[in-house]
């Protein structure tokens, strides 16, 4: 079931740059509502004053600022739980704080902020939740917290896809690949690949609106992703041996 978004109340996480930043302006060109958050408030200015979209600087990993979230969207229509960060390197040279803090962004706000704001989609009848993954569910070398993080939200939204599936609600996971944004230098290690090439981030964003517009489940970013994962489900060891080779593992 797909998702008409002219008019409806949209409420973006992680839009102060990058696929989120990108996100906004396709969503305000398709007429919707929007609410956009992130912690980076300059950042927000600009989306801002490109789109006109309502901000609001939050910081996700706070149990206040998903409250204040929660409160100025509880009205939203549509949630696109977009925010994220990474980290890159060898698992016993992250710290305790830096692992509390991915895994209180990437996973406990975005299954928080569904909890909330579910029982006024279900009251209507209707409503749309994004959770943006990514390819590393399937397990990337050096970011093994990253990816643990990425999988339980992947397997959070098809469980919530049964659950919710007969209320009129539509559950959508996005798994982009290497998307052209400042993520890999903030995650410590920046992408050095020349295959395969980074998707801009323009582009992965129109494929996500229009992913939210089809109703569709589950989408890979680039399309091709979608057979590497099924070859990493079918023959995982072979799978895990090419990325040793070929992965960005130091």
């Amino acid at each position: 079931m797909g998702t008409a978004l002219r008019g409806r109340t949209v409420l973006l996480t992680g839009g102060s740059s990058g696929i989120g930043a990108a996100t906004a302006e396709v969503l305000v060109r398709r007429g919707c509502d929007l609410v956009v958050t992130g912690r980076d408030e300059q950042g927000l200015n600009r989306v801002a004053e490109r789109t006109g979209a309502r901000t609001l600087a939050a910081d996700l990993g706070s149990d206040e600022g998903l409250r204040r979230v929660a409160d100025r969207a509880s009205h939203a229509e549509v949630l696109i739980n977009n925010a994220g960060v990474g980290w890159s390197g060898e698992l016993e040279a992250m710290t305790g704080p830096e692992v509390h803090r991915l895994l209180a962004v990437n996973l406990t706000a975005p299954v928080e902020l569904t909890r909330m704001l579910l029982p006024a989609m279900r009251a209507r009848g209707r409503g749309h939740v994004v959770f943006v993954s990514s390819i590393a569910a399937v397990g990337v070398g050096g970011e093994a917290v990253y990816s643990a993080s990425k999988a339980a939200l992947r397997a959070f939204a098809a469980s919530l896809r049964y659950e919710i599936s007969g209320d009129g609600l539509t559950v959508t996971t996005v798994l982009p690949g290497a998307v052209r944004t400042p993520f890999f230098q903030r995650r410590g290690l920046p992408y050095e690949r020349s295959f395969p090439r980074m998707l801009p981030a323009e582009k992965a964003a129109e494929q996500l609106v229009r992913a939210v517009e089809r109703g569709s489940e589950e989408i890979f970013l680039p399309g091709w992703l979608d057979l590497a994962a099924r070859f990493q489900g079918v023959l995982p060891g072979t799978f895990h041996r090419l990325g040793r080779r070929f992965g960005q593992v130091r």
